[in-house]
């Protein structure tokens, strides 16, 4: 089936009908997975879907609905019955498409035409070497929750009545390992992954799960700690987690329903000098890069903060229109959804220092590994989350403790942020060198 045809010819039905503006989203996939458990299969899955949602706007009613049934009975009852649900909603004056005229798309390398190639029986192989190489670790691993590959190969068209036609296709292949480990009756759970674009840009399996096993083994007879105020060094992914909340602080909608801590701080100092903060949705091979957005409009880069001075928010078309501002290319989605705000590659950007520097800084403090919960106030900028990781003494990392929680306020830590590594390294949409907060709240016993 040609799809793009078959999304230009919604579009035209539906101005037939009576539609003032109308959009098809369509995605189709192919994915593969495989989980190992103690050596076996535990779960072995290959699936084909599709889809496409219909945004249609009828003099400012919107109106959305979404089909896998691609039949051309089930196509007509989609677009008469979202065209129904058009005439019944409230009229908003800023819905309607976006009205940026895209000239050239750039080609940015996220395809591998390999993957495809690559066996079955290679894949659910690399799964179990994973495995095994992370009981061959240390003989207190003793369990495994996951020993995961994964990939797919999925297609994006966006068609609309202002003419735009186009799609990109993309591949993402990812390993993960999660292990137990256990002593004197204690357990610790750690994990390790790398997903990329290419499956030859994939770690080895080995290699994760040495990590998954040594993150996991690091972390047996870990400590509390007493209630105090101490520096406290992210590591890269608890960095990426705290600049996620970052994010959604710049989200264009929460700004202008005043409901983030940034909010009428454009052009202010919000964080540190260290801190210069980018959206890039065109780095080449990047998870999070695509040439359009979920709207259609091209991704582009962007300084969000620089040397800690905040420069811009995040829109999508709606909230764009609302504060007078243009689409940052930032609308993300899936065809059973509508457009929301989301990062395409959001990152720190790196500094000078080794993430071995910035441990040694520390007389006493804090080096985070994880976080959990959603301990993130938007409005007030407060902080809270459990965690756990290793302790610093005299420059070196010690041992480590868990049952804790760090807390401080999100423009405060950002201000207070006094050294910034140079390990970037992309694993996922968000990510973040190490870098070192000054004081934070660890509460503990």
């Amino acid at each position: 089936m040609d799809y793009k045809h078959l999304a230009e010819d919604l579009v035209a039905q539906a101005q037939k009908l009576g539609a003032t503006e109308s959009e098809v989203y369509l995605h189709y996939r192919d994915r593969f997975e495989v989980n190992i458990h103690q050596g076996d299969i535990e779960t072995l899955t290959r699936a084909a879907s599709k889809g496409l949602g219909l945004r249609l706007f009828v003099e400012g009613r919107l109106g959305f609905g979404y089909t896998s049934d691609f039949s051309s009975d089930a196509l007509e009852n989609l677009v008469k019955k979202t065209l129904a649900l058009a005439r019944e909603s409230t009229p908003d004056k800023y819905h309607g498409l976006p009205q940026e005229k895209v000239t050239e798309l750039p080609e940015l390398n996220l395809f591998d035409p390999h993957l495809a190639e690559v066996e079955d029986e290679t894949k659910i192989q690399m799964a179990r070497d994973m495995e095994k190489a992370a009981f061959a670790y240390d003989t207190r691993i003793n369990n495994t929750e996951e020993s995961r590959y994964r990939d797919h190969i999925g297609t994006v068209i966006i068609a609309n009545s202002r003419g735009f036609l186009s799609s990109y296709t993309t591949t993402s292949v990812e390993l993960s390992c999660t292990t137990v480990a256990e002593e004197q009756g204690r357990k610790q759970v750690g994990w390790w992954w790398s997903h990329k674009r290419f499956f030859k840009d994939l770690a080895g399996p080995e290699s994760i799960g040495r990590k998954a096993a040594h993150r996991t083994v690091r972390m047996l007879n870990a400590r509390k700690v007493k209630t105090q105020k101490v520096p406290v060094v992210f590591d890269p992914q608890a960095g990426a987690s705290f600049w996620q909340a970052i994010f959604g602080a710049l989200n264009g909608d929460a700004v202008y329903k005043r409901a983030s801590f940034l909010a009428g701080k454009l052009g202010h100092k919000v964080a540190s000098d260290l801190v210069t903060l980018i959206d890039d949705g065109t780095l080449p091979g990047g998870l999070g890069s695509r040439p359009f957005d979920g709207e259609g409009v091209p991704t582009r880069r962007k300084i969000v903060l620089e040397k800690g001075t905040l420069k811009t928010y995040f829109y999508d078309t709606y909230t764009a229109r609302k504060v007078g501002a243009s689409p940052t290319g930032n609308a993300v989605r899936d065809y059973s959804s509508t457009p929301t705000i989301g990062p395409t590659n959001f990152f720190l950007q790196t500094g000078p220092h080794t993430p071995e520097e910035i441990i040694a800084s520390v007389k006493n403090g804090l080096y985070l590994v994880w976080m959990m919960g959603m301990g993130a106030n938007m409005v007030t900028g407060d902080y809270s989350r459990g965690a756990y990781g290793i302790w610093i003494e005299n420059g070196e990392l010690a041992y480590p403790v868990h049952e804790i929680t760090v807390a401080g306020n999100m423009e405060e830590m950002m201000k207070n942020i006094t050294m910034v590594g140079n390990d970037l390294e992309f694993m996922g949409a968000i990510a973040s060198p190490t870098f070192k907060v000054a004081e934070m709240t660890i509460s503990g016993r």
